[in-house]
């Protein structure tokens, strides 16, 4: 075997967090599972049908690389609709995730910063660093909130981007349309980009959503079908912003992923016409249960969107309190130094089905 097998970029990053949660979920029997980001509900009907009619009619090959024409159109009609921004460009990627990654490919090189807020979703760091990037981050705890004076201080001249991600993984918190507009104008101001991930800004549960896209057309934004519909197994994202910027994407997208799936962008064009006003009722009903089953048991921030709970760990350590969880409890929960430095917090997911959530808030309320 040779020395050195695999590369240093490689090498140089673990299996996430979240993944050896997985993992230790499939070993275990009759698990509690609290870990998992994805919605319990099903994707809309329609768009199930959608994916047997395109494969029926043989719609199983590559798209252009942007994405089929009439999803595209529809996105960016929607988009240009929301923003008034008629110049902006759209482009239908493989995931949100494929977003992202298109996207800091295209505006980061080696030794330029990336501000990002933790804590922070756990592919910020690593997507960054494999580009030679460097991320500084800014803890914003206790609230989760941001604070746009400690932005404007951490920009420097190597500053490129900011990452902003609002509804939060994995707080929940959702940022104030004063904050959102101020760190539009101030990155506008010091000529940085926002890279502003909305995924899940149909989980807004007390405020309405506010992008930054609204207060500049520089703000480059990552949404997807994977959470809003349910469709994480399919791989819908689309990114929009400057053309410039966009048209980056589209060329590192033919090097990369190529496309999105096609019967996957066939359901998603199918799910936009879906109503999602039920389901989403259903994880506020969620979020409102747990905060109501916890509160006087753990100490936590009340969560505007996403559906995630982030309380602070009994006994300080996210970490210890996770492998607790599941040597008393077979629950399965996440502890907060996947998603940042700090290790005094674990996050819930409470998309799950009421049955499983009963049985983890009761499972809480013991290891409290």
């Amino acid at each position: 075997m040779h020395t050195r097998l695999i590369s240093r970029r490689a090498g140089a990053f673990d299996s996430s967090g979240i993944r050896k949660v997985f993992d230790l979920a499939a070993r275990l029997v009759d698990p509690i599972n609290l870990s998992i980001g994805q919605p319990d509900f099903e994707m809309p009907a329609a768009a199930r049908r959608a994916v047997h009619e395109a494969v029926d009619a043989g719609r199983n090959g590559y798209t252009p690389t942007q994405g089929i024409a009439p999803l595209r159109e529809r996105l960016e009609a929607r988009v240009r609709a929301e923003l008034g921004q008629p110049q902006r460009a759209l482009c239908v990627t493989s995931g949100s995730s494929g977003a992202l990654n298109l996207a800091l490919m295209a505006l980061v090189d080696p030794g330029d910063e990336v501000i990002i807020f933790e804590p922070a979703f756990v592919m910020y760091r690593p997507l960054v660093e494999f580009l030679g990037g460097r991320c500084v981050a800014l803890d914003t705890a206790p609230s989760f909130q941001v604070d746009v004076e400690r932005v404007a201080a951490a920009i420097t001249p190597a500053t490129k981007a900011i990452l902003l991600n609002t509804p939060a993984n994995p707080t929940g918190a959702v940022a104030a349309a004063g904050t959102v507009r101020d760190l539009a104008r101030l990155a506008d101001a010091r000529g940085v980009t926002i890279v502003s991930d909305e995924l899940y800004r149909s989980y807004c549960y007390d405020a309405p959503f506010a992008s930054p896209a609204l207060h500049s057309e520089n703000v480059v934004v990552i949404d997807g079908f994977s959470k809003s519909h349910a469709m994480t197994g399919w791989r819908v994202g689309w990114v929009h912003g400057p053309k410039p910027v966009v048209d980056a994407c589209t060329m590192l997208q033919q090097y990369t992923f190529v496309c999105a799936p096609q019967v996957g962008q066939w359901a998603a064009l199918a799910a936009l016409d879906a109503p999602m006003d039920v389901p989403l009722a259903e994880c506020r009903r969620k979020r409102d249960a747990l905060m109501a089953a916890l509160r006087g048991h753990y100490s936590f921030v009340q969560p505007g969107g996403a559906f995630y709970l982030y309380p602070e760990a009994p006994g300080g350590s996210g970490g210890a309190f996770a492998e607790r969880a599941v040597a008393e409890e077979r629950l399965l929960v996440v502890p907060g130094s996947v998603f940042g430095a700090a290790d005094t917090h674990f996050r819930i997911a409470y998309t799950v089905s009421d049955t499983t959530l009963e049985r983890g808030i009761a499972a809480l309320t013991r290891l409290a």
